[in-house]
């Protein structure tokens, strides 16, 4: 198994949620002060953000495919445990939004996905790593694999601004870390070995991966605001950090999952708004400042509920 840049000393030990966050919670804040005070200017993280997101995560992702044991891992029931609550809840949003409050479709798709899409890689894998181990994030990368995919197309399709189907398909099929996490998928099912010097290679560079990741996280926060866009970022934080972990949790336990399982899909839900919605929302020019609130919102409260969810579930 690759190794990650935790300390595996204390990984699978019983630890309290503060034990788990605070590393966690001490990088974003780095990020977000030397953003702040000018020790990094903001155009200055687009190289280091191409670094992180397009080479570091995708290599983490593949070679823990790669390795992962799937027959331990790929189970109908836990994908469902996940999915299911997820487009449930995307999709009540959506005609709440649409049919209720008379929405635009570009809007209640837009709002619908801030209210469901995860921070998982971000937020929830390095989480679960701290709290439960290695095996759990070889949990994670399976389950994620479809999640920009399932809720990036609902959301362009039911907001009605692409026709061209391709238009749709292309920026999933393009997305790096569905690239990396199916490529990797695809040699461990056909039984193919990587040389241990070539998973070596890979090891080093996916230790920046996590790390790296939350100082942009931290960063990138300098950008957004909540100014004037409050009461929509409050609601949908709500959403997104209580009513959706919670009906994962509730389907997870009715269809039986083992423990660890039930912890995994729980805190993958949540985790807070992943910054990408907020690009999505760009691109559909639709409820921008709404979602740049909700993704910072969502990251601070996220402190208070996921420590909440670790005291309930770990």
């Amino acid at each position: 198994m690759i190794e990650l840049p935790f300390n595996h000393s204390i990984v699978g030990q019983r630890m309290s949620p503060v034990e788990i966050l605070f590393p966690l919670i001490f990088i974003v804040i780095s990020g977000f002060l030397s953003a702040k005070i000018g020790f990094i200017a903001i155009n200055q993280l687009d190289g280091l953000r191409t670094f992180i997101f397009n080479l570091c995560i995708p290599v983490l992702l593949f070679s823990s495919m790669v390795q992962a044991d799937l027959k331990s891992l790929a189970t109908g029931s836990l994908l469902l445990s996940f999915y299911l609550p997820v487009a449930l809840t995307y999709a009540g949003l959506y005609l709440f939004l649409f049919k209720a409050q008379h929405r635009s479709k570009a809007d209640s798709a837009a709002l619908a996905l801030s209210g469901t899409y995860s921070n998982t890689v971000l937020v929830g894998l390095p989480i679960i790593l701290m709290a439960l181990g290695e095996q759990a994030a070889a949990m994670v990368f399976m389950i994620i694999t479809f999640h920009s995919a399932m809720l990036f197309f609902m959301t362009f399709l039911l907001a009605a601004r692409h026709k061209n189907k391709l238009d749709i398909a292309k920026p999933l099929l393009l997305n790096p870390i569905v690239i990396s996490i199916t490529s990797g998928l695809i040699l461990n099912v056909a039984g193919l070995k990587l040389p241990s010097l070539i998973l070596e290679s890979f090891s080093w560079l996916a230790k920046p991966a996590i790390p790296g990741a939350l100082f942009i996280l931290g960063a990138s926060l300098v950008q957004y605001g909540v100014r004037g866009k409050l009461q929509g970022a409050i609601w949908l934080s709500a959403v997104k950090l209580t009513l959706l972990p919670g009906l994962v949790y509730l389907f997870a336990t009715y269809l039986g999952l083992a423990t660890q399982q039930v912890q995994v899909v729980t805190l993958m839900s949540a985790s807070p708004l992943g910054v990408n919605a907020y690009l999505v929302a760009r691109q559909l020019d639709s409820q921008q400042a709404t979602l740049a609130a909700t993704v910072v919102l969502s990251t601070v409260l996220s402190m208070v509920s996921l420590t909440g969810w670790l005291y309930f579930l770990v």
